[in-house]
């Protein structure tokens, strides 16, 4: 890479026109994350969790199997052993919004400081060891997870029913001649920018929360999720210390310090050093050096790249935290009596591999058409945060559906055939004798069973005589579960006539989840 020429187009704006199309991309992709009338998703929306290193490294070991659909992520660790820290300046999108915000609010006074630098590598080595112990946590990190999660959970209905209230509000109160022109705009709104339908989510507000807490750093110094917290640039920066492409300064510096002020990631020091470590190839320093000396040229890296400055007590300690974690969630009461309602999608796998793979993404409660995938709270334990379960109260388990077994990216969902999808087990229908219609009040009810997709009922009637509200003696069905029939897809729940808690309810499959082919590999 040579110093810039005036008469080439510069690498700076290479350099934004990259995040520019890589943030379309996944804005694009993201979009496409959803129900478009069939029962497939042709596009590989998940190719930026696919390329994640972090992903494909806690997955791995804390599934101890070696994931296919994550070795994409070797292409950018072998292009950060070349290149250095590109994937941070040029290809995550969460960094070119970072960007975006400070040209929209610039920091007036930095206030930066070197000790944080060594958090990314304490966390990045917290959450691969907790996830080879069984306690993975990569998703409450990941900044893909985060950003994907946090856009899916909060963001994208916001903007859903903003737009949705407006063009309704025209519709009904405006006049007939803008009422015309408005539902065009709002027909062509819905078929590229709205999402299919409605969503409504828990820990909506907490994940808006932690988005923007992200964002709130950028008032302290520029890039601080990148330069401090982020275990993926933790991870990049310590295969850039041995990567080839290396910046450094040449001897035409008057040490105007230019460069030391308009890094974002402060990866030059006082001395004219440029570390591999923290520099992202923005390529700011090489445009604006009033001296034009500063260039990028491939070279040997260093036998013995600097120390990472991380003393022994706080690397003990991070050390001694992810060891006792692990073990302290095995002997929680929780293991033994897990939450009966906890409901996983159809093709989970079993639900310590499940945690193990699942980096909370939000992937499958996205694409979910009747918006039946919600975030845990602690119904899975603090392990469980933010993993998909099913609450049939909001939405039921379409019986024609796949998609979230084709968008999980680690296959923590497996991706299985409709036939079989419409076999699997997920939870098992029980009726409360205490709210349902026919059994309590003695009231004629078949809804749940009108609505029940299998192709043999899995609710039968059998007459019973009861005395109803009058006072009367009335033969009238009462429902009850062919266990052998009933997948727990929970329409049933869902459909129940009945205000708040359902007459009839679906809890997990006690027996396990009923797979026939797990994608370990």
């Amino acid at each position: 890479m040579k110093k810039r020429s005036n008469k080439t187009f510069p690498l700076l704006y290479w350099r934004r026109i990259a995040q520019t199309l890589f943030l379309l991309l996944f804005l694009v992709l993201f979009r496409l994350t959803d129900y478009k009338g069939e029962d497939q998703i042709p596009y590989a929306v998940n190719i930026f969790f696919r390329l994640d290193p972090l992903v494909a490294a806690a997955a791995m070991l804390a599934a101890r199997a070696l994931i296919s659909l994550l070795l994409l992520s070797l292409i950018v660790i072998g292009l950060t052993l070349i290149l250095g820290r590109f994937f941070c300046g040029w290809f995550c999108p969460l960094g070119t919004l970072l960007d975006l915000f400070q040209t929209v609010s610039p920091l007036k006074k930095e206030k930066s400081n070197v000790r944080r630098r060594n958090w990314k590598y304490l966390l990045l080595g917290f959450i691969l060891l907790s996830a080879f112990l069984g306690f993975p946590v990569v998703g409450y990190f990941d900044p893909f997870s985060l950003l994907v999660r946090g856009m899916t959970l909060s963001v994208d209905p916001f903007f859903n029913y903003t737009v949705g209230s407006f063009f309704d509000f025209l519709y009904r109160h405006g006049p007939s001649f803008l009422s015309q022109i408005s539902e065009s705009i709002y027909s062509f709104f819905k078929d590229t920018l709205l999402a299919y339908n409605q969503k409504f989510f828990y820990l909506s507000l907490l994940s808006l929360l932690i988005l923007i807490a992200i964002f709130a750093l950028e008032r302290i110094e520029r890039r601080f999720w990148c330069k401090n917290l982020c275990p993926l640039g933790g991870l990049l920066a310590l295969l850039s210390r041995f990567s080839w492409l290396r910046g450094h300064i040449q001897t035409s510096c008057r040490g105007c310090r230019v460069c030391t002020q308009i890094c974002r990631m402060e990866a030059i020091d006082q001395t004219g050093g440029i570390a591999s470590a923290d520099c992202n190839l923005c390529l700011d320093c090489l445009h604006l050096c009033p001296d034009k000396a500063i260039s990028f040229a491939f070279k040997k890296p260093e036998q013995r790249p600097v120390p990472l400055g991380i003393s022994r007590r706080v690397f003990i300690g991070t050390l001694s935290s992810a060891l006792i974690l692990p073990t302290f969630l095995k002997v929680r009461a929780e293991t033994k009596n897990p939450d009966p309602t906890l409901i996983r999608p159809p093709g989970a796998i079993k639900e310590n591999f499940f945690l193990d793979r699942c980096v909370r993404c939000g992937e499958c409660m996205k694409v979910c058409i009747n918006n039946a995938l919600q975030p845990c709270w602690l119904e899975a334990g603090m392990e469980g945060l933010f993993s998909p379960r099913l609450v049939p109260r909001i939405g039921y388990c379409e019986f024609n559906c796949t998609l979230c077994g084709q968008v999980c990216p680690t296959g923590a969902i497996a991706k299985l055939p409709l036939k079989e999808k419409q076999k699997t087990v997920i939870g098992r229908a029980y009726f409360d004798r205490n709210r349902c219609l026919p059994y309590a009040q003695g009231t004629p009810c078949i809804v749940c069973e009108e609505h029940c997709p299998t192709p043999e009922k899995a609710i039968k009637f059998r007459e019973a005589l009861v005395m109803n509200p009058e006072g009367k003696m009335v033969t009238i069905k009462q429902p009850y579960i062919l266990e052998s029939l009933c997948i727990g897809c929970g329409i049933c729940e869902n459909k129940c006539p009945l205000e708040g808690k359902a007459g009839v309810l679906v809890i997990n499959n006690p027996e396990g989840m009923v797979l026939s082919k797990i994608a370990m590999f």
